[in-house]
């Protein structure tokens, strides 16, 4: 058998990248939950609140602690939820628990004469997270926020656990179909490859943008 067979390589190439549009659907949408969620997430672990700081790190903690996988196994099977929701549920609950710990990380990086001026200004407290607190965090936190993005991409990959047809399903059911699982394999690995070049491009982009 050979290594890699290129006209099997060529003509699944279709089939594979018919997948492909779930997959980015996925990460637009998870990746957006995930920076609201994270964003309160993290405004709850700085709470003054006891009891909301607790809950905040013990989200954090666990989310950061259980693997993909097996929390999409809770909430597919265990909570009996359709699998794209499930999938989205899933990707949003773990990533939000790290991008909560980059933008407080971000936070402690912000001169607390930020917070002063802003109230020496007139503006509350919540005017002042939203106007000039968190505009400065996004800038300081992007390039850790690039990298959930790729392993956000990365992941979806997991979504063909619970039957989600993205791009490793169709993959998966080409290797099947034909038998030769290395150069299907080797394909796939290639397209993530290169559309994780291209998500580290508009990452770059937006850096540049922010002048990070």
């Amino acid at each position: 058998m050979n290594l890699f067979d290129p006209t099997l390589a060529l003509d699944s190439l279709p089939t594979i990248l018919s997948g492909l549009p779930l997959s980015l659907f996925l990460l637009v949408i998870c990746f957006t939950l995930a920076n609201i969620g994270g964003i309160l997430i993290m405004l709850l672990r700085i709470s003054q609140r006891r009891l909301l700081s607790l809950f905040a790190r013990f989200y954090i903690s666990f989310f950061r602690g259980v693997p993909v996988l097996v929390v999409l196994f809770l909430t597919y099977f265990g909570a009996n939820m359709d699998a794209i929701p499930a999938a989205i549920l899933s990707l949003t609950l773990v990533s939000s628990a790290f991008v909560a710990e980059y933008y407080r990380s971000a936070l402690i990086g912000i001169n607390q004469t930020q917070n002063d001026a802003a109230r020496a200004l007139g503006l509350s407290s919540l005017e002042t997270m939203r106007y000039v607190i968190l505009p400065q965090a996004f800038r300081i936190a992007l390039p850790a926020l690039g990298n959930v993005l790729l392993d956000m991409f990365k992941g979806t990959s997991l979504a063909a656990m619970i039957t989600v047809s993205e791009m490793f399903m169709k993959a998966k059911i080409t290797a099947g179909a034909s038998q030769d699982y290395m150069t299907i394999y080797i394909v796939i690995a290639i397209i993530y490859w290169l559309v994780c070049c291209g998500l580290s491009f508009l990452e770059q982009l937006a850096e540049r943008r922010f002048h990070y």
